[in-house]
């Protein structure tokens, strides 16, 4: 073989194998990229009957917050939909009925099971997804900020 046919042959290896660890990068990302979904993207879609985690983001409904010890139950809702939630473990001291939240977790039985509730810097944070969210389905409240870093 001559040294430019060796050459070409050695450009043609190294651009596959970087296409090849690109491809195989950007395909672990997707599979650990956990999504944002509000009830309406969730309720009566194929979402409603994945187990695949996912973000959920919203305000908890007024009046739908219960517990027992570490066992809590509450409802999100975007305007639109209502989604049913189930979280075991301690709160984040800021959770209240009417204020956004955002919960990681997966569907079980209609039921959004959550394994995290992120905590909010202060009372008025808003994630921008959930800000977003609201005031397309017309339920932003005035006073609410989003959170610019």
């Amino acid at each position: 073989m001559k040294p430019r046919q060796q050459r070409a042959l050695w450009i043609v290896l190294t651009v596959f194998l970087a296409g090849a660890g690109t491809a195989m990068t950007l395909n672990a990302f997707q599979d650990n990229m956990l999504y944002f979904h509000s009830p309406a993207d969730i309720v009566g879609t194929e979402l409603e009957h994945s187990t695949r985690p996912f973000r959920l983001g919203g305000l908890v409904e007024q009046g739908s917050y219960s517990a027992t010890g570490v066992s809590h139950r509450f409802q999100v809702t975007d305007g639109a939909k209502i989604l049913a939630v189930h979280y075991t473990g301690l709160m984040p001291a800021l959770f209240r009925e009417g204020q956004g939240v955002i919960a990681e977790g997966h569907m079980e039985k209609g039921v959004f099971v959550a394994n995290k509730i992120l905590a909010k810097h202060d009372e008025t944070y808003m994630p921008p997804e959930v800000a977003k969210a609201l005031k397309e389905q017309g339920h932003w409240k005035q006073n609410q900020e989003e959170y610019k870093p």
